[in-house]
């Protein structure tokens, strides 16, 4: 049986004047952006606009696909290749799913302990690296 990476998609959410960020609720712990695991026969946008209403309750809209992540050492569970969205969002957010707290920050609040390799994802956007 082939061994693939795990698709899937992380979503950097204009909100409020930042960027809104979920403290996630199991390991590993920290904050991250809105995101998870691509459903068989669901497309990469509407895995990200799923994951987005778990999350956070709120609709988005894309804007547009920033950049796709692949370094198998990316996530400590697995082997897992993500594309990451921009979207815009109106309404109030609320932590559900694996969420246990929301957050919006900008480039000079980010938290300390941010999880899997969102600290390189969020200061390549902060730098308009893509």
């Amino acid at each position: 049986m082939p061994r693939n990476p795990i698709p899937t998609v992380d979503i950097i959410i204009k909100y409020k004047g930042g960027i809104l960020l979920v403290k996630r609720k199991n390991p590993p712990e920290g904050w991250a952006l809105p995101g998870g695991f691509v459903d068989y026969g669901e497309s990469l946008e509407s895995a990200a606009i799923r994951e987005a209403k778990e999350e956070t309750g709120l609709d988005i809209e894309l804007i547009r696909q920033f950049h796709t992540y692949s370094d198998p050492k990316r996530d400590s569970r697995h082997h897992s290749i993500t594309t990451v969205y921009i979207a815009k969002a109106k309404g109030d957010a609320k932590a559900g799913d694996d969420a246990g707290e929301i957050g919006i920050f900008n480039r000079d609040t980010l938290p300390e302990h941010i999880a899997f390799d969102h600290r390189e994802i969020l200061n390549d956007y902060f730098t308009g690296r893509y």
